[in-house]
């Protein structure tokens, strides 16, 4: 196992690109902290976000993994250009001439697609850490360790769309198509749930649980918005319509099943695909 994540972790390191993105990804990760001490003004009044109570826990715990997921596009970028790569320099090729099999070529990868899940979700569980000591009102064991489920829920998030990457890589072979492939995906997820929603059904909400097995929606119900759940939008909602949007903002069990489902079939199918592949 260390052979093989060592392998994996010389190809991206010495790739300057690779690199590059890499650091990049952790530099804007660190950026949410600097939230923390901008001044935003809004209708004639400045406020700062850390005097808002979003780094308050529990609450940061939500807020701090929604916003990283909107940066994990960086690290797709590797791990697809990472499958193009073997493909445009000939080292999956002689990978398996120098005798490394089909299974454990997958297994690298898979490797790498975890350390890389598991890092991020690392980083952002100390980054809350260190804010919520530093502008939490609230600091009590009990408190700061509650909600740890969207720390959970953002690492199977970030394997999620990087399983989806892999496959994409694997079955597409170059960077700019497989992006596009993902993004095409996507598109295609949001054209079912209109179509469901407004021809076929017609019903929002039976519309809603089906796309919920989808695998970008899927993804999307790990980490929900956080906004609407801020006490100060409460507050504003309530004195402009008069009542409050009920919302579950947690993470259901067989939501969490749906996505390790994803997971391990796209793991599988990409493993498939070099199987029956001829290189």
């Amino acid at each position: 196992m260390k052979r093989l994540l060592n392998i994996e972790l010389q190809k991206l390191w010495l790739n300057r690109a690779s690199k590059g993105l890499i650091i990049t990804y952790f530099v804007l990760l660190s950026f949410i902290a600097l939230l923390a001490s901008v001044n935003f003004s809004f209708l004639g009044m400045d406020f700062r976000l850390a005097d808002m109570g979003i780094f308050n826990f529990p609450f940061i715990w939500h807020f701090n993994t929604y916003v990283a997921t909107w940066l994990k596009l960086f690290l797709a970028i590797i791990i697809v250009s990472m499958m193009a790569n073997e493909y445009t320099y000939g080292t999956l090729k002689q990978n398996l001439i120098d005798g490394l099999s089909k299974k454990e070529f997958i297994f690298s990868k898979t490797l790498t697609v975890v350390l890389f899940a598991v890092a991020s979700t690392v980083f952002v569980f100390v980054m809350s850490l260190i804010l919520g000591y530093s502008f939490s009102s609230y600091t009590e064991a009990s408190i700061v360790f509650t909600d740890l489920q969207y720390i959970g829920g953002y690492f199977l998030n970030m394997m999620l769309f990087f399983s989806f990457c892999l496959f994409a890589g694997m079955l597409v072979k170059r960077s700019a198509f497989a992006i596009g492939f993902i993004f095409l995906w996507y598109v295609a997820e949001s054209i079912l749930h209109g179509v469901l929603r407004f021809a076929i059904i017609k019903d929002g909400a039976i519309s809603q649980q089906i796309m919920n097995f989808m695998p970008i929606e899927s993804m999307q119900n790990l980490v929900k918005e956080p906004v609407t759940r801020f006490q100060a939008y409460k507050a504003i909602e309530s004195q402009v319509s008069g009542n409050q949007t009920i919302k579950f903002y947690g993470i259901h069990w067989y939501e969490a099943l749906i996505s390790i489902f994803w997971i391990a079939f796209f793991l599988y199918m990409s493993y498939r695909i070099l199987k029956k592949r001829d290189l």
